[in-house]
């Protein structure tokens, strides 16, 4: 499989040696210093790109794909506002495309498990219940991806909270999410129901960005040949 890589920060970095590992060919790296890379006819050499920028960047960059006639995989988190108009141009245009706020196969998992248990707090009003995540320093968005993700399963079936907020709150109807940026932490996220009996703890806890760059490489290798939006539950059959 021919891949182009957008970004080729860390996460870029990873995914070029795992997919090498593969077997896979990567015929593309565009970072910030070779944006003139992104066009029709270097892209349309891949069988599909994997997209991990900015907030800023991630849109132009998957239109720019869809151009090209290129599946995308995409990891960029902090754009999702314009999320419904990048879908909409995929089923317009019968291109292939697959977001995800975590790719890594372990927090796929945990993000079932925490549905669960919030399906399972949610009769239970003498718990509050709050969420830590935690990063490295040069994690651009915050809170993370995941943890908003996190955030909206849990506030469908726990519906005492109706709002997030980005700090320590103590109002009975805002779900707090305390971030923090410490380096070098790959990635934490914590999710804690307390009461004045007792505390009930989830936490998913990565130990390298390998997990993350596995799953994009999965992801990719599963998007090809496919038409349609998609998500790491389409991957993983969750």
């Amino acid at each position: 499989m021919k891949i182009a890589l957008i970004g080729y920060g860390k996460m870029g970095k990873a995914i070029d040696a795992i997919a090498t590992a593969k077997g896979h060919e990567v015929i593309l790296r565009v970072d910030h210093d070779s944006q003139h890379l992104l066009e029709k006819e270097h892209l349309s050499q891949a069988d599909v790109a994997i997209e991990f920028t900015t907030p800023e960047t991630a849109f132009h960059n998957i239109q720019k794909c869809f151009e090209a006639n290129v599946p995308v995989v995409c990891g960029t988190t902090g754009w999702l506002d314009k999320l419904p108009e990048i879908e909409a141009l995929c089923a317009k245009g019968q291109h292939a495309f697959l977001h995800a706020t975590n790719f890594s196969i372990g927090v796929n998992i945990f993000f079932e498990v925490n549905k669960k248990l919030a399906a399972l707090m949610a009769s239970q009003p003498q718990y509050d219940v709050w969420m830590e995540e935690i990063h490295h320093t040069q994690k651009k968005d915050a809170p993370s991806g995941t943890a908003l993700t996190l955030a909206e399963q849990l506030m469908s079936s726990v519906t005492r909270k109706t709002a997030w907020i980005n700090e320590e709150s103590h109002q009975a109807d805002t779900l707090s999410i305390i971030s923090k940026r410490i380096d070098p932490a790959p990635g934490t996220h914590t999710i804690t129901y307390t009461s004045p009996i007792d505390d009930i703890t989830i936490t998913h806890t990565a130990h390298s960005r390998e997990g993350f760059a596995a799953g994009a490489v999965v992801a990719a290798e599963w998007l090809k040949g496919k038409t349609g939006v998609f998500t790491m539950r389409d991957v993983l059959n969750l």
